[in-house]
């Protein structure tokens, strides 16, 4: 088990969803950019089928998830966010999504790529098992010449972590500002608290502050239970540096 990578000068971090990020690897984000890291995001959705209401005006949720994104990304302090056009739920791996994922690498320049575990078992959302795919085969192709030469100069990161990963191998600590950074980046994305944080947005505010702490107790216990190495907590991903 590796712990905590030397602090990279750029950092892009790639999601299929609005709120993927932050629940993957949030803290990791606000922990580095609080020390100087230029993070980045790229999220590959319009997250348009995010709520359980069958009659939402789904143009009307996608324009409002992309703000919620941009406030998300704020709290962590992300320096810019990049977003792709691919429908929610129908993201493929995709000779076109992977050139976009390779143009954003190549303009990013990261030293850092963080993004979802293809190989993960038992995941049901199939935009995330393409979006880990796109990682994979967007890095690749960023890394040679010969794909995609008008996506601009070639780049290769140094290292890869997979958030949702089947292995963990690595953790990266965080501290209690890190912590309130990443809860506060997922909870301006409300429009995803009933589907995903079990929090009432129409309740009233009693109950809505007892139902944010329960999230964010259950937040914290998960950093606590996966990243606990060497009495810290942190968030656990596979590192891949041969790349």
């Amino acid at each position: 088990m590796s712990i905590d990578l030397p602090r990279p000068a750029i950092a892009l971090a790639i999601g299929a969803h609005p709120d993927d990020v932050e629940f993957g690897c949030g803290a990791t984000l606000a922990k580095w950019a609080a020390h100087g890291t230029r993070c980045e995001l790229l999220v590959l959705t319009d997250g348009s089928k995010g709520t359980w209401d069958p009659a939402a005006d789904t143009a009307a949720l996608v324009a409002r998830r992309m703000a919620e994104q941009q406030t998300a990304a704020d709290a962590l302090g992300v320096a810019a966010v990049h977003f792709g056009d691919a429908v929610d739920g129908e993201l493929d791996a995709s000779s076109a999504a992977r050139e976009h994922v390779c143009r954003v690498i190549r303009e990013v320049r990261p030293d850092v790529v963080l993004g979802h575990d293809p190989w993960k078992q038992y995941r049901m959302h199939p935009d995330h098992h393409a979006a880990g795919r796109l990682v994979i085969d967007g890095i690749v192709a960023a890394r040679d010449p010969h794909f995609f030469p008008a996506a601009g100069r070639p780049h290769r990161p140094s290292a890869l972590l997979l958030y949702e990963a089947q292995v963990v191998d690595h953790h990266e600590r965080v501290d209690d500002d890190a912590v309130a950074a990443k809860l506060a980046a997922l909870l301006a994305h409300r429009s995803q608290w009933r589907s995903t944080m079990d929090i009432d947005p129409d309740a009233g505010l009693d109950t809505q502050t007892r139902q944010r702490d329960a999230f964010a107790a259950r937040v914290r216990a998960e950093l606590e239970d996966l990243g606990k190495v060497e009495r810290a907590v942190g968030e656990p991903f596979k590192l891949l540096t041969d790349l």
